[in-house]
Order: structure tokens, then C-alpha cells, then sequence
């Protein structure tokens, strides 16, 4: 018997592509459909003081299990209900200060709907993820987010494809409005995300620095003993040169002693701090992202560089050093 030949590489790259571009025309349809619901649902969980619980079963429920990270890691507290749990105990999670986002995609999930109704008899709003626009979720929801496809983009036009994208960037989409509406920044999502590569890449100088009361410090007034011995302890390699109020006014390194050493001699050793450091030393704010630093540091050519609480501000909080960085893996 001949061997079975199978479909070509062109046949398979084209239905590929069928699929995402159908899915893409899904997304841009849906898109043309936002509206002023959205925008009231948006203004709904600003205002309401507690958290979002999203629900959802089968294939909506991993839906809802990804928008509820969304919002939880983008500035808006969030939780995964799972709704047959809730019908067995769970509901305790579900409080009337919170509001429902309701994930099905024909709006007629038992389950889902049961979760709808107990959101509704303790007041708290339902926001539904729906296709199904007269369905009983989207009478039960206050607000709408409409879901609905033409056609799913498998070949059967059976399973949740076209539907499932479209419902989760929904959620991405409700989730970003929100990031805005509080004026989410960077430091505030590397502060909700300190672990792993993402973590590092946006954590902020003060995560790093060596504090100012583990650094030496120096009057403009000390010796070149105080000074050499203020550099080299703990190998920090730097000095902060302040005066009588602890404002920054200079820094010392080991390169500074050693230039000087080599252009003065011996005369070196009768010199002040104030003759040997260097004035206006950089510095940068607490609040940075470390990525960005490093780039501050390297566009500068320097392995150092004070911390201060924000951009000119005189006193120091700490020191910055490059190695430190790498050490921490930003790169």
C-alpha cells in the first residue's frame, strides 16, 4: 500500500494564517463596538472601595482567570471566582463593595449565571462578558461588554477561538483603561512585580544603592589620612564630600587620589578634601528604574553615582554602583 501523503507545508502555513487573520478581523470588529458602557464601567470600579471578582467556566473561566491577573498586576485588585466552587461555599469571596466581571460566551452558563444573581442580591454591579447579547447574564449584568463573532475561526467554526480572543482583549482593553485612569506608572508595576527577570529589569535605584549611613562622609576640611581611609573602607571606592548641613558639595574617589598623587607628589599628602574632590558630582533620583541607570551610568562613563531623593535634591540617600547592577542581574 502506497504511504499516506499528507498535506503540503503550504497547505498548513495557510491555515495558519487563516486562522489569526480571521481572529484579527474578530478583535477589529469588536474594537469598532466599545463604547460609552465601557467607559461607565471603567468609572464603576474607580469608584466602588473594593476588588474585582471575575468569573468564568470551561474555556471562559481560563478567560477570566487571565483578565483577573491583568487587572491584579496593573494596579486594580482582582480575584478568580471560580463559580461551582462559589456555589459550594465560595461566595464569602464576593462582597458587596466589589464588582463582578461574568464570563460566558452564550450568556447561559448555569453556574455563571447563579454567580450573577448573588452578585446582584447583595448590590454589587455585574459587568458581563458576553456574545450573547439577549442572553440571561447580559439581562442580569448592569453593563455589557459586547463579545460576539461572526464565525469562531476553526474549521468546524465549533470551538472557542475567535470568541475566547475577543473576550480576554476585552479584559486586557478594560484593564490598560483602568492602568490610565489611575495614572498606573512604571515604578508602580516594578513594585507590583519584584520577582524574575521583568522584576529586575524594572525595579528602581533604591533597591540597590548602599544607604548613606553605610557610606563615608567627609568635610571639605578632612586630611588626606581621613580622606584615603574614608575611600578604601569596604572597597567602596568613594567618598561624599558635604558640608555643615550634610549637603553634597563633592565626591572623592580612588582615581581622584591616585591623579592627584601623580600629578603633585608628595605635596598630595598636605592637601584637604576640598582640594582634592570633584565639585558637582552626579547623582540621580531614588525613584529611577534601575535599567534606565544603568544607561545614565554608561552614557556618563561613570561606575558610581549618588542618590538623592529627587532630581536636585542636595542631600544623599545613598550610592549607586554599577557593579551592583550587574551583580543584580539588570542587564
Amino acid at each position: 500500500m502506497a504511504p499516506m501523503v499528507g498535506p503540503s507545508d503550504l497547505e498548513v502555513v495557510s491555515w495558519g494564517q487563516e486562522v489569526l487573520q480571521s481572529e484579527a478581523i474578530a478583535l477589529s470588529t469588536a474594537a469598532s463596538r466599545v463604547g460609552p458602557s465601557f467607559a461607565e464601567a471603567v468609572r464603576t470600579v474607580l469608584i466602588r472601595p473594593g476588588k474585582v471578582v471575575v468569573s468564568g467556566l470551561g474555556k471562559s473561566g481560563h478567560v477570566a482567570r487571565k483578565i483577573a491577573s491583568t487587572l491584579s498586576s496593573t494596579g486594580t485588585a482582582a480575584c478568580f471566582l471560580h463559580p461551582s466552587e462559589a456555589l459550594h461555599g465560595d461566595f464569602g469571596l464576593l462582597q458587596a463593595s466589589d464588582t463582578l466581571v461574568a464570563v460566558a460566551y452564550g450568556g447561559e452558563t448555569a453556574e455563571v449565571l447563579e454567580v450573577a444573581r448573588f452578585a446582584r442580591r447583595i448590590g454589587a454591579p455585574v459587568i458581563a462578558i458576553t456574545g450573547g447579547l439577549s442572553s440571561s447574564l447580559a439581562q442580569l449584568a448592569h453593563l455589557v461588554f459586547d463579545a460576539s463573532v461572526e464565525r469562531e475561526a476553526d474549521p468546524l467554526n465549533l470551538a472557542p477561538t475567535s470568541s475566547s480572543t475577543v473576550s480576554m482583549a476585552l479584559g486586557d482593553a478594560f484593564a490598560a483603561a483602568l492602568m490610565r485612569a489611575r495614572g498606573f506608572s512604571p515604578a508602580d508595576f516594578a513594585s507590583l512585580h519584584p520577582g524574575g527577570r521583568l522584576g529586575r529589569r524594572l525595579s528602581l535605584v533604591r533597591d540597590h544603592m548602599h544607604p548613606t549611613d553605610k557610606l563615608p562622609r567627609l568635610l571639605a576640611s578632612a586630611d588626606f589620612h581621613s580622606v584615603l581611609e574614608a575611600v578604601t573602607v569596604d572597597n567602596i571606592g568613594i567618598a561624599a564630600v558635604t558640608n555643615a548641613d550634610g549637603d553634597l558639595i563633592g565626591a572623592i574617589s580612588d582615581g581622584d587620589l591616585r591623579r592627584a598623587l601623580l600629578k603633585l607628589g608628595a605635596q598630595a599628602l598636605a592637601c584637604q578634601a576640598g582640594d582634592l574632590m570633584s565639585r558637582k558630582p552626579r547623582t540621580i533620583a531614588a525613584g529611577t528604574l534601575a535599567i534606565d541607570a544603568v544607561s545614565v551610568m554608561n552614557g556618563q562613563g561613570i561606575s558610581r553615582i549618588f542618590v538623592v531623593g529627587q532630581a536636585g535634591d542636595l542631600q544623599p540617600l545613598g550610592l549607586l554602583r554599577l557593579q551592583d547592577l550587574l551583580a543584580a542581574k539588570i542587564l
